[in-house]
């Protein structure tokens, strides 16, 4: 008998249940989101208008919320995204119609380089904000919270700058290049296209973190940074990468943005930092690393999603929207603190 051990019996829904815990959590607080507003606005919220609707600015917050995962479950933040956002448009736009950008370029009105160019431009300048802030918090040892506030700053400033509030119009490319666009901005039957690749965002998301070893090293280095040194990972390196992928996926959604909405605007990005980050909390990562979800991050961005579509279609005035947002987070974060269990990587 004393070398007997007591083993566990298996309980497969049971530990399915505590492996995904974060993410029910996310699924619960939108499910109760949707049944107020159903309850509020009956008539619209049963009705299939309102979701279709939802489809095409749902997009861009999903395909930035997921990167944001990483930065935060490394246990750092990232305010410069919007900015890198706007960056990025910035050299799309100016790429794709540089006469307006640069009357002297000697392009003609609405000519441009290969979108394809383009895109290319967009996510290189995305990446490149993405290395600088991992530069100043990884090489520099600034503090993620003040150094990329300041690069949100600088960089916003240097769009305005550049552009001096100037438009870019894009509504010629679905003209220039009609596959391009409908690849990126088009529609399949009632799905746009966009949401398409924000799905695939996800899923490229939920691989690198659930089932790479970046994924593996990103929550070592979030619960322990110096247990992570002496496991041989080096943590400069993935906080670079994580920062890079932020600014990666900034790039691309602006590309998605300016497609859709077929103009640059000077504000690209602007608005979407308080309602990503709140996407990444309410989806079930916490603040203080090792651990998150990106499947819950998903779900909070189709609930931040719901809030804003919800609001004004339950007939309430948007002064409530940044209410709802403060109640939701504030319930995800006391979710979060029942939810941390015995050690962080629970």
């Amino acid at each position: 008998m004393d070398n007997v051990q007591t083993l566990r019996p298996s309980r497969p829904f049971t530990d399915w249940l505590g492996r995904n815990r974060r993410a029910l959590s996310a699924v619960v607080i939108l499910l109760v989101l949707w049944l107020f507003f159903v309850a509020s606005a009956p008539t619209v919220f049963l009705d299939i208008q309102p979701y279709t609707a939802m489809f095409y600015t749902l997009p861009i917050g999903m395909i930035l919320t997921v990167p944001l995962v990483f930065v935060v479950v490394s246990g750092e933040i990232d305010l410069a995204f919007p900015s890198i956002y706007g960056l990025a448009a910035l050299a799309f736009a100016a790429c794709a119609n540089p006469s307006v950008m640069f009357p002297t370029s000697g392009f003609a009105e609405g000519s441009g380089l290969p979108l394809l160019v383009c895109l290319l431009a967009a996510l290189l300048a995305g990446a490149f904000g993405g290395f600088i802030n991992a530069v100043l918090v990884t090489r520099l040892k600034l503090s993620s919270l003040v150094s990329t506030l300041g690069m949100s700053f600088l960089l916003r400033g240097l769009i305005n700058i550049i552009t001096a509030g100037t438009l870019v119009p894009l509504s010629s490319l679905a003209e220039q290049n009609p596959v391009f666009f409908d690849v990126f901005a088009g529609n399949i039957g009632p799905v746009p296209t966009a949401l398409i690749w924000a799905l695939l965002v996800v899923v490229i998301g939920y691989f690198l973190f659930n089932q790479h070893i970046f994924g593996a090293q990103i929550r070592a280095v979030g619960d322990n940074s110096d247990s992570a040194r002496e496991m041989g990972i080096d943590v400069a390196a993935v906080k670079t990468k994580a920062y890079i992928f932020t600014g990666l996926c900034a790039g691309f959604a602006a590309v998605l943005a300016s497609l859709l909405n077929r103009t640059f605007f000077p504000t690209a990005g602007d608005g979407y930092l308080l309602p990503t980050l709140a996407a990444v909390f309410i989806g079930g990562t916490p603040t203080w690393g090792g651990v998150g979800t990106i499947v819950g991050a998903a779900i909070g961005a189709i609930t931040v999603g719901v809030i804003d579509t919800g609001i004004i279609a339950a007939g309430y005035t948007g002064f409530y929207t940044q209410f709802a947002y403060g109640v939701v987070i504030i319930l995800a974060l006391l979710g979060h603190r029942f939810n941390r269990g015995k050690s962080r990587l629970s």
